[in-house]
């Protein structure tokens, strides 16, 4: 009897596994190009948030009056080396990047700190991801991921979306702190939207939104693309001038960033000097060996519980789990994504994550691995185009912030309100960090209260050890300066 030969499957499709995975490479090539542009944003919007905030010593990252095009080649780096190695080593359509809420942890809860500098900043950040890819290594992550309530992750992610799209409004100028002084803050300028930049903000939301809503790939790109050629329009039309007149005084109707206009030059080598710029233990000179791990543990907490939930969400769609949920390599998916931390540190571009949108690949058919290697390529060819971030204004980049807090917050469904011992300290962690500006105080809170209820109606035992000992130093961490006046330091 004749057999009929198996179709003959070339290097590539036996190494990514493609045809076992039900794919072609035709399917995963679409694929990785769709996680591409629903991502990119990230090299244009992560020069913005960590770019333009100054450290405890008054400097922007990258010196003088900062490097937006460095901070963006090194972003895409980063993004395409790491989202190249998940895809050899992991076997998995995942793409890394520079997490959106980690950079802002970054820029605003550590390098912000008195006295701290960028290098300082990125050091706890390099060393983050050591300390992960130790608890991966040894298998301590899942110690790690059981100390702290399912509710509280959930709480944490909440509140950092929240203080992400805060962020957003206040860099915008669509909230802002009134002249008058008479409230904390303010819709727009005197509570009227009367500015050309608001218009662009306003616009640019809900242009962003509405192709969200539809579901049409890379809604956030295009939010942002559009707006910055409707901000280069009006800027030329109507000459709205930058946040500061000739004299230096502000101007509350002029773009917040920089005056949208076009660039000299699309096309040029990447500026990689950024690269190594880190120290490593130099923040626990500047705020004290606690202040320091703690800033390490809140990196650490969010970090990877996000990576927990981004690669258990990305593996149900494209139905990889295992019967207990569980992804293929999920040992090699963890220690790239821990190297990826540590090398967005060491790299000045803040801790590198995996992202969800890499779920929208997956839609588009995407089953193994070489969809993450494409999209790797793909950030590799963009550092060459990475002065068009000196175009894009605040008001046109901010509506990402927005929408990207909103998609952190619909996680709070999954608290369970009715139980007071945990929607208490949830509630405080998640309304803390947008209210306190820090999602350092947001998480402390959270965790010292959860422990405190616990304690007090006799439920001591269901606290993790791990957990009273991060409670512990969270409480020296609040009153250290209390504590520092009583022993005289």
């Amino acid at each position: 009897m004749a057999t009929t030969a198996a179709p003959a499957r070339g290097a590539v499709d036996r190494y990514f596994r493609i045809s076992e995975r039900g794919s072609t490479i035709v399917t995963e090539i679409r694929g990785g190009v769709v996680t591409f542009f629903t991502m990119a944003y990230i090299v244009v919007l992560n020069p913005l948030i960590i770019g333009t905030v100054p450290d405890g010593t008054g400097s922007l990252l990258g010196g003088g009056e900062g490097n937006l095009p460095a901070i963006a080649a090194a972003t895409a780096l980063v993004a395409g080396v790491l989202s190249i190695l998940m895809g050899t080593i992991a076997n998995y359509p995942m793409a890394l990047a520079a997490g959106l809420g980690l950079n802002a942890v970054v820029a605003f809860s550590i390098a912000a700190l008195p006295e701290m500098t960028w290098a300082d900043a990125m050091g706890l950040v390099v060393l983050e991801g050591l300390i992960i890819l130790v608890l991966v290594l040894t298998g301590l992550r899942q110690a790690v991921f059981n100390a702290v309530p399912h509710d509280l992750k959930l709480a944490i992610s909440v509140g950092i979306g929240l203080f992400i799209a805060f962020i957003g409004l206040v860099d915008a100028g669509f909230v802002r702190i009134p002249a008058s002084m008479a409230t904390p803050v303010e819709l727009g300028i005197g509570g009227s939207l009367s500015s050309w930049p608001l218009l662009v903000f306003v616009i640019g939301l809900l242009l962003t939104v509405v192709l969200m809503v539809r579901k049409v790939k890379g809604a956030i790109l295009i939010g942002i693309l559009a707006s910055t050629v409707l901000a280069v329009v009006l800027e030329a039309i109507v000459g709205a001038g930058g946040a500061f007149d000739e004299d230096g005084n502000p101007v509350a109707s002029g773009w917040r960033l920089n005056v949208p206009a076009l660039p000299e030059n699309w096309f040029g080598l990447p500026d990689l000097s950024l690269l190594g710029q880190f120290s490593l233990f130099g923040s626990f000179e500047k705020i004290g060996p606690i202040a320091a791990l703690l800033l390490v543990f809140t990196l650490l907490i969010a970090d990877f519980f996000d990576t927990m939930g981004t690669m258990v969400a990305i593996g149900g769609e494209a139905k990889l789990l295992d019967a207990q949920g569980n992804p293929p390599r999920t040992k090699q998916i963890l220690v790239v994504d821990s190297i990826a931390a540590a090398a967005g540190g060491a790299a000045s571009v803040s801790s590198n994550t995996s992202y969800i949108e890499s779920a929208s690949g997956v839609g588009e058919g995407a089953r193994t691995g070489l969809a993450s290697v494409v999209t790797g390529l793909c950030f590799l060819v963009s550092m060459f185009f990475v002065d068009v971030v000196k175009v894009i204004p605040y008001e046109a980049a901010t509506p990402a912030l927005v929408v990207v807090g909103l998609l952190m917050v619909a996680q709070i469904t999954g608290i369970d309100w009715k139980n007071l011992e945990i929607a208490v300290p949830a509630f405080l962690g998640i309304i803390l960090m947008p209210f306190s500006y820090s999602i350092t105080a947001g998480i402390g809170a959270a965790v010292v209260t959860y422990v405190v209820i616990k304690l007090a109606v006799g439920k001591a035992r269901q606290v993790h050890p791990l957990l009273w000992v991060t409670a512990a130093l969270f409480l020296v961490y609040f009153l250290k300066d209390t504590i520092g006046a009583a022993v005289g330091v």
